[in-house]
């Protein structure tokens, strides 16, 4: 006993002080990040996405079998504590057991058998990851760029921790007579644990005492050991995600942007400070939140299946953007962490080369680095993130739904480019001419506010247009047209559709004409803060004066923007997007669908309003309303909907590496044979009317017709101005 207590001890505190030493460094790390600024832990929120994500394992059930298989190894460890409790006591007790539970055999029973079905699990991981593995794949495994090595090196250490425990607790078994002849019953709960019962049915049944001992201590070693290399290596999200899901942002990081922060005080654009940094350039200007991130990433690659960058081609994986950032925080943290001289710079004087020689690299690579590579291995280049990875994003959101461990990818991509265009200067050429355009005109065309009552000329009534006054009482909403409803061609007649439909309901509503401009969302995702602050707070001045309550809009960006961010800037009202109206009146029966409308409609669900918004129902709602559409879903809908390809500014920047998101998209669309392909967001009808286009260019598609929900509905509430507008057209 003395021997075993002495080696167990030791071995106990070696470990733990080397994983213990470990955590300190990563948590001293942590603070040399930025503060997080505006974000208080609110306990219930937080107690219940612990429950819900950690302990429910919610969002890995959404991939059925790897996210059983991952619940029975979360699960398998939870029940194994008693087991590993069991162990450590057995040190000075070797009768040790739980109290009042180790008395009863079905206790032993369910300890053993979560074991096994921990070890079920493993083999469920082994055959997908052979499945799936990159060399099979290729780039369509959701392995490919992780480290590939240590994963099944975590699998293989499972495994040992399981067999360690059940042999120790076998050789237990065998051992009671020599602990206590007079009653080999007192361990109850062993009488139960059949996988013990096994183990002990193999071992030798002479030197019980040893036998017990060696395993033991080798059941402690293992887990000792797993321990230590978890602490080292990307399992060190067992040990992150707890925190990270606490502190996530609610209820989910989609939806509106964070402002701008830097010393843990919001950027003051109107006045800011001499030294503020906008935006984060180096690893060190992430939040400790971002660390957290960066060590909570599993590499499971559940985001990088669902990219609609990396699915076509692009130098993007949010996952192995995460692991380029940690592995750079990582590689740099002993020059962070190094003592400053009197003038300030870091004391390099014993740092290691390549910690120096990683503090000198830039955390986002140059336009144009033939060396910038996103390989089975990771991301080579001049910077930790290439370029071309950046701004290949279209912050749809797909990366922070599919995350089990709510990382915030699309912040960390914006607060990266908002240094590069408020502090540097780089982005994409072309994003240079929208932002021009938005500026200087309010619109990302450059038309101008003069041609902003354009798209109602071809109405049968008159619309009222705010002049500079109040809003009247009678007035139920301000619509919204947006820019795209009131200068491109195919949104306006969505503009015009919405518009007449409002007119039939008996909704009085007001637009602002000429006094309307864009919302500033392109140049906002793009990182330009600066000029979406100076939109944001014009339009706000114009609302507030007009005396806004209730606003509807056509766009899902601009939803998202008045709904989400111009609360950031004083701008509270009360948004709903066109669809949720339109369900609304047709629900009240202040819209009636009377003619039929014979064609197979498939709808594909715009990032902005499902994914960031959680609107999936209206628009289906709608057209399910139409007599004679036959709503047909395409594969990947509502949160894993895919992506049009332009958000995030990605619609004014030229898509010339890979494949075209949008034709991606389209073809999916054109899968299920439908006559309409509806939308309920103008990018995203552009965006798929020249993905089938190009298909009908082809000799396929011909016929399907890409138009928004509300021009199917009215289709079937004004059936005559379909007409009308057929006759014009022949």
């Amino acid at each position: 006993m003395a021997v075993r207590l002495i080696l167990g001890l030791l071995m106990t505190v070696v470990c733990l002080g080397i994983a213990g030493r470990r955590l300190f460094f990563l948590v001293q790390l942590g603070k040399r990040f930025q503060p997080l600024a505006d974000r208080q832990l609110d306990t219930s929120e937080a107690v219940k996405a612990e429950v819900s994500e950690v302990a429910g394992q919610r969002k890995l059930l959404r991939w059925t079998v790897p996210g059983i298989a991952h619940f029975f190894v979360f699960w398998g460890f939870m029940v194994l504590l008693f087991t590993i409790v069991e162990a450590f006591f057995g040190l000075v007790k070797a009768d040790f057991q739980i109290p009042v539970l180790g008395n009863y055999a079905w206790f032993g029973f369910f300890e053993d058998l979560f074991a096994l079905l921990c070890v079920a699990a493993l083999v469920v991981f082994t055959i997908l990851r052979i499945q799936q593995a990159p060399k099979n794949l290729g780039r369509k495994s959701r392995f490919f760029g992780s480290h590939i090595g240590p994963a099944w090196f975590v699998l293989f250490m499972i495994f040992n921790v399981v067999w360690t425990l059940l042999a120790y607790r076998g050789a237990s078994i065998n051992a009671q007579e020599l602990h206590d002849p007079a009653n080999a019953d007192k361990m109850g709960f062993l009488h139960g644990a059949f996988a013990s019962q096994w183990f002990a049915s193999i071992l030798p049944k002479t030197n019980l005492e040893v036998w017990e001992t060696v395993f033991l201590l080798l059941s402690l070693a293992v887990l000792l050991g797993f321990t230590v290399f978890v602490t080292y290596s990307k399992h060190m999200h067992i040990f992150a995600s707890i925190p990270n899901v606490a502190y996530a942002r609610r209820p989910r990081a989609l939806g509106a942007l964070e402002p701008v922060y830097w010393a843990g005080k919001k950027i003051d654009f109107e006045d800011p400070g001499d030294d503020d940094v906008m935006g984060v350039g180096k690893v060190e200007d992430f939040t400790w939140k971002g660390l957290l991130d960066f060590a909570t990433c599993t590499e499971c690659g559940r985001c990088q299946s669902q990219c609609p960058a990396w699915n076509t081609d692009k130098p993007l994986s949010p996952k192995v953007l995460i692991m380029g950032l940690r592995d750079h925080a990582l590689a740099k943290a002993p020059y962070i962490m190094a003592a400053k001289g009197e003038d300030g710079e870091v004391v390099t004087a014993g740092l290691a080369a390549t910690a120096v020689a990683e503090a000198e690299r830039p955390l986002v690579g140059p336009e144009g680095d033939e060396n910038a590579s996103v390989g089975e291995h990771g991301i080579h280049g001049t910077g930790a993130i290439p370029f071309d990875m950046l701004w290949s994003c279209t912050t749809c959101g797909a990366c922070v739904e599919q995350c089990p461990v709510d990382i915030e990818h699309v912040d960390h991509i914006v607060d990266m480019r908002r240094y590069q265009v408020l502090m540097e200067g780089a982005f994409p050429e072309e994003a240079g001419i929208m932002l021009n355009n938005v500026e200087h005109a309010g619109d990302p065309w450059g038309l101008g506010r003069t041609k902003r009552l354009e798209w109602a000329e071809e109405l049968d009534f008159e619309i009222r247009v705010y002049e500079g006054e109040k809003i009247p009482d009678d007035v139920d909403y301000l619509y919204w047209v947006g820019c795209a409803g009131a200068l491109d061609d195919t949104a306006k007649k969505t503009a015009r559709a919405v518009a007449t439909l409002l007119h039939e309901a008996g909704v009085e509503f007001m637009v602002l004409g000429e006094a309307e401009s864009c919302t500033g969302d392109p140049a906002r995702r793009m990182g330009h803060e600066f000029l979406f602050q100076m939109l944001a707070m014009q339009n706000v001045e114009v609302l507030n004066e007009a005396g806004a309550k209730r606003i509807v809009v056509t766009c899902a960006h601009c939803y998202n923007t008045l709904a989400n961010e111009y609360p950031q800037v004083g701008g509270h009202y009360e948004v709903v997007h066109h669809t949720t109206l339109l369900a609304r009146l047709v629900a009240e029966k202040k819209l009636t669908p009377i003619q039929r409308v014979d064609a197979a409609v498939t709808y594909h669900d715009p990032c902005y309003l499902g994914r960031h918004n959680r609107i999936f129902a209206a628009p289906r709602e709608v057209l399910g309303a139409v007599p004679g559409a036959r709503v047909q879903e395409m594969p990947r809908n509502r949160e894993r909907s895919f992506c049009c390809g332009a958000g995030g500014a990605r619609m004014w920047m030229d898509e010339n590496l890979g494949t075209r998101i949008n034709q991606n998209r389209a073809d999916e669309a054109l899968a299920t044979t439908p006559d309409i392909v509806a939308a309920a967001c103008p990018f995203c009808i552009t965006m798929l009317s020249d993905g089938v286009a190009q298909r009908q260019q082809e000799g396929s598609a011909a016929g399907v017709q890409v138009t928004d929900v509300a021009e199917v509905l009215l289709r079937s509430v004004r059936p005559d101005l379909v007409d009308a507008a057929a006759e014009a057209t022949a």
